[in-house]
């Protein structure tokens, strides 16, 4: 049973091959034998997933038939889930048990998924390799000595290894899709603001979106489907009509107009993924997609402006995390300023000290104007590249990454070498994009991914190529040896 596709599985309930807790059950003993290997998990659910499979399974013998009604998933460890640790990969969270549920996991579970538990992360989402969690590094299924990619690296590696079929995860600059690209999976960043935000504990707000990890274009389209929607809880929240992403799939690709930047082709990427990324656009081109180089003038700029923007962010954003309200607090504080000081140094990472202080140097009075007020107008410069574009194409296609996953603790002493693999999806996050990433073939035995970009809110649009494409090349069914 494991497997099976998201898709699979709700045909197999509804035909009632087996139940829901049958396979929960088999899921779990799976988790229980692998997952030593990959350390996907942060936190097992095993009594929330019996119940809400057994759950799911007396919703349907009443009649009712969802895609995702008793679907197993997981949930990327940043979602608040009520009376579950949700610990953000930290040392500051490790002891924190929301009394919520973020709208996420509101969504899912009333559209009757059964959650297996929390995956593994990288701290505060901020990492491209799945190294800095509190929780030790994941591994990739596809060579253990190798990264999974980061920061939904768990998730990721859980979905890959087969562990269950589908998992929620988070893209701040490219933390879905180039998890995605290095386990061989689909993944699918949306348009900013189409799924909530509220309850998903915040790196940098105005880059940050949930979106769904599987291993097919059909399986994204199943779970975003339960994912998206307004939410007036959250003010990121965009109030617009979320349509049958399952519907658009098999739509034609005739006379799509593909847009490639010739940027995306330049010094630092592998020559063996730019062949593998050609391979996929003569696939779409006999599909009937129409193939036109374009240009994004602006992308040199994106690495560096979003490294000050996401940073300044974060400091922001994790000043709450100070010892005293919740979370990791030290022993025996001599006074108040002690209380702060240790708790923040012993609670947060390497990686997350280093970022909050490129931030509070980036926003302090002497340097805002020179470093985030001009970040700010570049991420402006970012967006007219694609608002250009888009005039011209209907989607934008390009390598997900410039290399294929790295050995794990290979660019742990140079940070700056990890962030500039990011330099083909940050673009998106700071754009407020859509984009998919999906697998194109293998270098060296590890997984490539080919990324997708459109305009706001077509996440169909993407889906849909990224289905056809599947339909007509099998890299997406590889399985990791072992697994």
């Amino acid at each position: 049973m494991h497997q099976m596709t998201l898709a699979e599985i709700a045909r197999g309930l509804a035909d009632k091959k087996f139940s829901s807790e049958e396979l929960t059950k088999a899921l779990l003993a799976r988790i229980a034998q692998l997952d030593p290997q990959l350390n996907s998990f942060i936190s097992l659910t095993e009594e929330l997933a019996l119940s809400q499979a057994k759950a799911a399974d007396a919703r349907r013998a009443k009649g009712e038939n969802g895609p995702l009604l008793g679907a197993p998933i997981a949930h990327k460890d940043l979602f608040c889930t009520q009376g579950i640790r949700t610990s953000c990969g930290s040392k500051m969270l490790d002891n924190f048990k929301a009394p919520y549920d973020a709208t996420v996991v509101a969504k899912l579970a009333a559209a009757g998924t059964v959650t297996l538990g929390k995956t593994n992360m990288d701290e505060f989402a901020m990492g491209s390799a799945n190294e800095s969690s509190h929780y030790g590094a994941v591994k990739n299924p596809w060579n253990l000595e190798h990264v999974p990619g980061g920061s939904s690296g768990g998730s990721a590696a859980a979905v890959a290894a087969r562990l269950l079929p589908a998992a929620t995860a988070t893209d701040t600059g490219g933390s879905i899709r180039q998890p995605a690209a290095f386990t061989n999976l689909t993944g699918l960043k949306p348009t900013y603001g189409r799924v909530s935000r509220w309850g998903m504990i915040a790196y940098a707000s105005s880059l940050d979106q949930g979106g769904p990890l599987a291993r097919t274009a059909e399986d994204c389209a199943i779970l975003l489907q339960g994912m998206a929607g307004f939410d007036p809880n959250d003010s990121t929240s965009i109030d617009e009509p979320v349509p049958d992403y399952s519907a658009s799939l098999n739509g034609s690709l005739q006379g799509l107009r593909i847009g490639v930047p010739k940027e995306y082709f330049g010094a630092g990427l592998d020559p063996r993924i730019a062949d593998l990324i050609q391979n996929s656009i003569k696939e779409l081109e006999k599909l009937g997609a129409v193939i036109k180089q374009i240009s994004l003038p602006n992308m040199q700029h994106a690495i560096p402006a979003y490294y000050v923007i996401a940073p300044a962010e974060a400091s922001s954003n994790l000043s709450r995390f100070d010892g005293v309200r919740f979370g990791y607090r030290c022993e025996n504080p001599q006074n108040l300023v002690d209380l702060y000081k240790r708790s923040r140094g012993e609670g947060f990472g390497a990686e997350v000290q280093r970022r909050i202080m490129v931030g509070a140097y980036a926003l302090s009075a002497g340097y805002y104007d020179a470093y985030y007020l001009k970040a700010q107008k570049i991420r402006r410069l970012v967006k007219n590249d694609f608002m250009a574009a888009f005039n011209e194409v209907d989607i934008i296609l390009g390598p997900t990454t410039p290399n294929p996953a790295w050995k794990l603790g290979a660019k742990n002493s140079d940070p700056v070498a990890e962030y500039l693999e990011d330099v083909y999806t940050i673009t998106a996050n700071l754009a407020g994009l859509p984009g998919l990433s999906m697998p194109a073939g293998f270098v060296d035995g590890l997984p490539v991914g080919v990324q997708l970009l459109a305009p706001y809110f077509q996440e169909g649009r993407l889906l849909n190529v990224a289905h056809q494409y599947q339909l007509n090349t099998d890299w997406h069914t590889r399985t990791p040896q072992g697994f």
